[in-house]
């Protein structure tokens, strides 16, 4: 059974950002849901001319869905845009389900996920040898559903990873009095707000000074903070292309040369 309902990725926003599959998805849709609040309506322009479009922003979790069931049993193509990449905060999990339940099949195409547009706009590498060789990805509990108590961001502090924190802007100056024992006061941080849209906006400091230039700036919503040392672009060299690797033989010997 090919798939009726379509989970697409529609990347930081940007309407450029999106894959060539997303891009057909989305021109051969009779229905699409939308998240309006993080979107580039310039998104919208891949959508076919006669395709119904239906914001979620305002939508709870069976409305939207009890939508894709309709479409669907009416023999229609539905295409649910999701900000970033659906395997990150996406609500995925909750709406398959219920798809599953109702018989709907469905299928998942990747987006840019948010950090990833947001590291790409400070021009920094997450991972630098010596330094951070991995990411925690993570956000914060306000008004919004409980964290595992396992996922405490003092334990994901304790690995001196680079960290990236989503859905955490307003919280910024709790978030940093948590990290500092760990990275310090100098530690590099930078808050990326709206990356690759209209108005996005790179705000750099460090674990003791972001506070205050974040609250200057007034950011609310749709902002990563991205906190480590491998923002400072320092540290080793990878050995994968160290000149004093061996490549010789055994590559060469594994085609017989």
């Amino acid at each position: 059974m090919s798939a009726a309902v379509h989970f697409v990725g529609a990347g930081p926003g940007a309407a450029d950002l999106l894959t060539v599959r997303a891009t057909h998805l989305l021109a051969q849709a009779d229905l699409v849901l939308y998240p309006g609040t993080y979107l580039d309506p310039d998104v919208l322009a891949h959508v076919g001319p006669s395709a119904e479009l239906v914001d979620t922003h305002d939508l709870d979790l069976d409305t939207m869905v009890a939508w894709m069931v309709g479409a669907a049993g009416a023999g229609q193509t539905v295409v649910r845009l999701t900000s970033g990449d659906p395997s990150l905060y996406s609500a995925l999990h909750e709406q398959t389900r219920r798809l599953d339940a109702a018989g709907v099949a469905w299928s998942v195409t990747p987006g840019v996920p948010a950090y990833a547009a947001a590291a790409a706009l400070v021009g920094s590498e997450l991972t630098v040898p010596l330094v951070a060789q991995s990411v925690v990805l993570t956000r914060t509990q306000a008004r919004s559903t409980a964290m595992p108590e396992s996922e405490s961001l003092a334990a994901f502090a304790a690995t001196r990873s680079t960290l990236v924190l989503h859905l955490a802007i307003t919280r910024v100056r709790a978030l940093m009095a948590e990290v500092e024992p760990e990275y310090g006061e100098d530690c590099p941080v930078a808050v990326v707000y709206r990356a690759s849209q209209p108005g996005e906006q790179v705000l750099r400091g460090t674990v003791a000074t972001i506070s205050e230039v974040v609250e200057a700036a007034g950011l609310r919503q749709a902002a990563v903070i991205l906190v480590g040392w491998a923002l400072a672009r320092e540290g080793g060299e990878s050995y994968l292309y160290d000149a004093a690797r061996d490549r010789s033989s055994k590559r060469r010997g594994d085609r017989g040369l």
